[in-house]
């Protein structure tokens, strides 16, 4: 069976109305119709032979098609029935040839049993629904995996926190979160236009490699909790944000006392080394 042409939004339209489907909001759904910008992402992933790389939201599949050009191995995660049933259709060839794989769900509650699996990818690309991207990026993270390369398209916002610079304010616990373990930057902007239907919201392509040298954090999930408690009142000082997380007996002037950073900051200009610095002064309070 042949997919619609990718470029044309009537055409899509037409395909989902003969085939009783029509587009859900509440999936984020949205077909990127530029060509030429999906070529320009694909680029940017560094495609390589029979490497397996994780599609989030294929859709009709218009990006897969591309990645399966490149002869990788796609894993591709989808939520919606109508396009499942599509995309078995339009790459049964590669299926057969056991380069394509589709798992059905959401895929905050999928990924994690495809990893148990032994299914692990070198990469991670998608054109993420506004409404998971930055769980889905936190939870892989927080979780301790950290993929080679991730290419995704976020909505503008999203991108900007995670690519932010210290004292910004999109500078987040998202963001010391994303550069803990990648370099991230950001790619082209996709102004509404590129898409079908078009969303109220500029895209933005951000990529994400890991880091070759990465920051040693003893305790992950007492830094990731710290990050997050700092950050839980922006207009308040680290000094009160932390009381809430400090054993009984431990004033904030004995805690801060030798980090060699001022208590009276607020998060929003504290470097990832320093919240590792005071990650593991908390490890050595609270034991």
């Amino acid at each position: 069976m042949e997919h619609p042409d990718y470029n044309s939004p009537q055409e899509i339209k037409s395909f989902l109305e003969e085939n009783g489907m029509a587009m859900q909001k509440k999936f984020g759904q949205n077909f990127l119709l530029n060509e030429k910008a999906r070529n320009n992402i694909i680029d940017l992933l560094e495609c390589k032979k029979n490497e397996t790389v994780w599609e989030v939201g294929p859709g009709l599949g218009c990006m897969t098609e591309l990645l399966l050009k490149k002869e990788m191995n796609v894993c591709a995660f989808e939520i919606d029935r109508g396009f499942i049933k599509f995309l078995h259709e339009f790459f049964k060839d590669y299926e057969e040839r056991n380069s394509f794989k589709i798992v059905e769900g959401d895929v905050l509650k999928t990924w994690k049993k495809e990893i148990e699996n032994k299914n692990i990818p070198s990469k991670l690309f998608g054109n993420l629904p506004y409404n998971i991207a930055a769980t889905f990026i936190a939870d892989t993270i927080t979780n301790g995996f950290c993929f080679e390369k991730c290419v995704f398209t976020v909505q503008k916002e999203v991108a900007k926190r995670m690519c932010s610079a210290i004292g910004k304010p999109d500078y987040s616990s998202f963001t010391v979160l994303c550069n803990s373990v990648y370099d991230v930057k950001l790619g082209n902007e996709l102004a509404a236009g590129n898409f079908w239907p078009k969303p109220n919201v500029a895209s933005q392509t951000v990529i994400m490699k890991k880091k070759e040298i990465p920051y040693e954090i003893k305790n992950k999930k007492l830094f990731y909790s710290l990050i997050h408690t700092l950050f839980s009142s922006r207009r308040k000082t680290i000094a009160n944000n932390i009381k809430s997380i400090l054993p009984p007996n431990i004033s904030c002037e004995t805690f801060f006392a030798g980090t060699g950073i001022d208590s009276t900051l607020r998060a929003e200009a504290l470097s990832i080394k320093d919240f590792i610095v005071l990650s593991e002064k908390l490890a050595s309070v609270i034991i």
